[in-house]
């Protein structure tokens, strides 16, 4: 009955990508509720392209948080001509639920992406990781961490994002504080994404403000990236602290760093149509 109610939804979608473009779309399925990717579409999108895409994950502490947010960030990258996609996750004070379950929620969200490109118009092979806070821990555990997959899905099809854009994520869950959030030290160790950064890892950029209790964290990644050959880039906002990517100036920043580093990593072409601030400025860190 289940494998039968999955293949309706995936029939679903393919009758609805061929006569339109869906808001959302369900999934996964889990006992506290059916969770849904949210769309924003580029210009003369087909299903027929083959575009990179990007998956967003809100912040919120593992509690809380909205689809909302990065609402403006996956705008703007779709106004470029990426796929933007916005992923529900279980959080405590809607699912009752605690980290490990984010994560695994985070997998199955970029492997649903991953299984459907054909029909996304996406490469499959050009999926971004993105997330804030504790959705940038979220979107570095599926790149990251080996296991929590869900249950029932399809393992062969990879979970894991071939890029990493993280606005001031959680590199580490193994203080005290983050442990007794988390509820079990073992589980904290596993979902801690420094303990597992290795010369498979694909490139990634991460922002921070420099008043972030966070950044320590993020700091102490870097030469572990560099003594696997990783490709990771920290950038700084001066005097910042948590959340400040969500407000002017230090969104156009981020945004336009963004823009460069997909340009870079060859998702996007052409000039970026943001223009931060020139009153204000983002460093990159020099180790």
């Amino acid at each position: 009955m289940k494998n039968r109610h999955l293949l309706l939804i995936l029939s679903l979608l393919s009758c609805s990508l061929l006569f339109g473009q869906p808001d959302s779309i369900i999934y996964k399925q889990t006992p506290e509720g059916d969770l849904k990717l949210y769309f924003d579409y580029p210009p003369n999108w087909t299903a027929s392209d083959s575009r990179p895409a990007i998956v967003f994950f809100f912040g919120g502490g593992w509690k809380n948080g909205t689809v909302e947010h990065f609402s403006k960030q996956a705008a703007y990258l779709a106004k470029r001509g990426m796929l933007a996609v916005r992923a529900d996750y279980r959080v405590k004070s809607r699912h009752g639920t605690s980290p490990d379950k984010c994560v695994e929620d985070g997998k199955s969200a970029i492997r649903w992406v991953r299984a459907n490109a054909g029909m996304l118009g996406i490469n499959p092979d050009m999926i971004v990781g993105s997330g804030g806070s504790a959705g940038g821990h979220v979107a570095a555990c599926a790149t990251l961490v080996v296991g929590l997959e869900a249950a029932g899905e399809d393992h062969s099809i990879s979970s894991r994002p071939d890029l990493m854009i993280l606005f001031n994520p959680v590199m580490e869950t193994t203080s005290e504080r983050i442990t007794e959030m988390i509820g079990d030290e073992k589980m904290a160790e596993t979902i801690s994404p420094n303990n597992w950064i290795g010369k498979d890892t694909p490139p990634g950029i991460m922002f921070f403000g420099t008043a972030d209790q966070f950044i320590e964290s993020a700091i102490r990644s870097l030469p572990i990236a560099a003594s696997q050959g990783v490709q990771l880039a920290l950038w700084t906002a001066e005097g910042a602290g948590h959340g400040f990517f969500n407000k002017a100036p230090w969104m156009e920043w981020t945004l336009y760093l963004t823009d460069q580093f997909l340009q870079k990593n060859g998702y996007l072409e052409g000039e970026a149509e943001i223009i931060p601030p020139g009153e204000v400025t983002m460093e990159q860190y020099k180790q």
